[in-house]
C-alpha cells in the first residue's frame, strides 16, 4: 500500500479550497441572477474561512463565517426577498437625498481621518501563545476595540443596506 504524503495532501487540500473560494466570488460577480450571485457570494466566504483555518486561525475563521454568512449575506437575502421585482420602473434619485448622504459620508470619512492622524500608535505587542477564546475575548474588548467596533460598523451598514434596499420602492 502506498503511504500517502501528509504535504502532498495539505497543499491539494488548499488548493481545493483556494478554488472554491475563487469559483464562489466568479460566480458572485459574473451572475445575472441576483440570488445566484448572493449563493456564490456564500461560496466565497465559506472559502475564505477555510483559507483563515489553513493560516492557524480558526477563531478568525468561524467569525467570518458567523458574521459575513451568517449576517451579511443573510441581510442581503432579505433585502432581496423584500424588495419589489426588478423589471418595475426606479423612481428618480433625490438630489437633496443623495447630497445630504454625501455631506454625511464626506464628515464621517473626515472624523475618521483626524482620529487616526491623531492617534498615538504604539509598537505591535508580541504574539500571545494563548488562543483561548477567553484571551481572545479579552484581547477584543481591551487591546482591538477599534477593529470589535469596525467589525459592528459592517454589521449596521448591512442591516441599513438591506432595510433600505427593501423599503425603497415600497
Amino acid at each position: 500500500m502506498i503511504g500517502l504524503n501528509p504535504e502532498l495532501v495539505a497543499n491539494g487540500a488548499f488548493l481545493l479550497v483556494a478554488a472554491i473560494t475563487l469559483a464562489g466570488a466568479l460566480i458572485a460577480i459574473l451572475d445575472r441572477n441576483i440570488l445566484h450571485a448572493v449563493f456564490g457570494l456564500v461560496v466565497c466566504f465559506f472559502g475564505v474561512a477555510g483559507l483563515y483555518v489553513f493560516l492557524g486561525s480558526e477563531f478568525v475563521g468561524a467569525m467570518q463565517l458567523l458574521i459575513y454568512v451568517g449576517a451579511v449575506c443573510i441581510a442581503i437575502m432579505f433585502a432581496i426577498m423584500l424588495s419589489e421585482p426588478l423589471y418595475k420602473p426606479a423612481p428618480p434619485p433625490d438630489p437633496m437625498k443623495l447630497g445630504l448622504a454625501a455631506a454625511v459620508a464626506a464628515a464621517v470619512f473626515g472624523v475618521i481621518s483626524l482620529l487616526f492622524q491623531s492617534a498615538q500608535w504604539t509598537k505591535a505587542a508580541p504574539v500571545s501563545t494563548d488562543w483561548s477564546v477567553t484571551a481572545i475575548g479579552q484581547a477584543l474588548l481591551t487591546r482591538y476595540v477599534v477593529v470589535f467596533e469596525l467589525i459592528s460598523m459592517v454589521l449596521l451598514v448591512a442591516i441599513l443596506g438591506a432595510i433600505t434596499t427593501a423599503r425603497r420602492l415600497r
